[in-house]
């Protein structure tokens, strides 16, 4: 598969913005830096931050065993999948594939950029129905979007039926991995060299408690980083959340920790709902949530928003009429919540 030819022709022909940053890459130590129009007294943020990373980037390529050039930094996964929209998708031309139920952003990132949208439910068990969604492909499909595990179902897929996608899909595969620490499944990005048209997305606000900075993580071939890295914002990661994702990820174990008290907290969880009357099924998880169907999906996030407790309702979304998704907490909050569960 040639990459460049499912690339747009105006990013094929794009020459990138070159910051100030991008010119000069040699040793700072006592350089005085006139380059970049930046305010000289020195306050902590009063310079440009490193446009590709490079420190936080060697750090999580050691966490993750996965060469820096495979990676790119979006502020978000919602970044990251917004620049994949715009490198590989003519607007009011292509169209994507989506899987639903599953994460709502790949639709509305749909729409801002003028992409069509074909959509093949999962079956039953929230899988995905393989000769169906290649029977729906045409020549300009560009986009695959599978979400796994799941959201917000919480299951994964069956990896063959991942792998045939990934092999068939004449187009760009992109893997959601949002909550692929909580998973035993191995991650699809150790298959990246196989596949030139995977690409994995990741994020630190799940399983490494950062969602307040904003930091998503895109893996791929060299070739396709490199078209990301030319169209992004040339400053899109911040000083600030590069210095806090550095010093949160230098210390060690605590992610490793908080997964194992979340899965814990998931078992004891997911037994304490099996006595809840009015709810019928809780779905095989993954994830850090529990989805469960109850009697009345509306009636039940009511009453539970009266005792003072979010939950989310997705009765909307396709194949699950009447499930509420419950995110696994503390040990305290989990006691509040099955509390409250049993009393209404």
């Amino acid at each position: 598969m040639d990459i460049k030819e499912l690339l747009r022709p105006t990013i094929k022909a794009l020459k990138p913005y070159s910051s100030a940053r991008d010119e000069f890459q040699g040793a700072t130590d006592n350089m005085v830096f006139l380059d970049a129009n930046e305010n000289p007294f020195e306050n902590g943020v009063n310079r440009y931050p490193d446009p590709l990373q490079r420190a936080l980037k060697s750090l999580w390529s050691e966490i993750k065993g996965v060469p820096t050039k495979n990676i790119m930094f979006g502020n978000g996964s919602d970044e990251v999948l917004d620049l994949i929209y715009r490198a590989f998708c003519e607007p009011n031309q292509d169209n994507v594939i989506t899987l639903p139920p599953t994460y709502g952003m790949y639709e509305v990132l749909a729409n801002l950029n003028a992409i069509g949208i074909k959509k093949v439910n999962l079956d039953a068990n929230f899988q995905p129905k393989v000769d169906e969604i290649l029977s729906v492909v045409d020549e300009n499909s560009k986009l695959l979007f599978i979400c796994s595990p799941n959201n917000p179902s919480g299951n994964s897929f069956n990896a063959q039926a991942i792998e045939k996608l990934v092999s068939e899909f004449q187009g760009i595969v992109v893997i959601d991995e949002a909550y692929i620490d909580f998973s035993k499944e191995e991650s699809w990005v150790s298959k990246l060299d196989l596949y030139p048209n995977l690409i994995v997305t990741q994020t630190v606000s799940k399983a490494y408690a950062m969602a307040g900075i904003r930091l998503g993580i895109c893996y791929a071939s060299t070739e396709i980083i490199s078209v990301l890295n030319a169209i992004k914002p040339p400053y899109n990661i911040n000083e600030l959340t590069q210095k806090k994702a550095i010093e949160l990820l230098s210390v060690k174990d605590i992610a490793t920790n908080q997964i194992q008290d979340i899965l814990s907290e998931r078992e004891k969880l997911v037994k304490a709902l099996q006595s809840v009357n009015y709810i019928s099924n809780i779905y095989p998880t993954d994830a850090n949530f529990v989805l469960v169907k109850v009697d009345d999906a509306n009636k039940r996030y009511n009453q539970l928003i009266e005792k003072g407790i979010v939950i989310r309702n997705r009765t909307t979304q396709p194949g699950c009429v009447n499930t509420l998704r419950l995110t696994v907490g503390t040990p305290t909050e989990n006691k509040i919540l099955i509390d409250t569960l049993k009393s209404i």
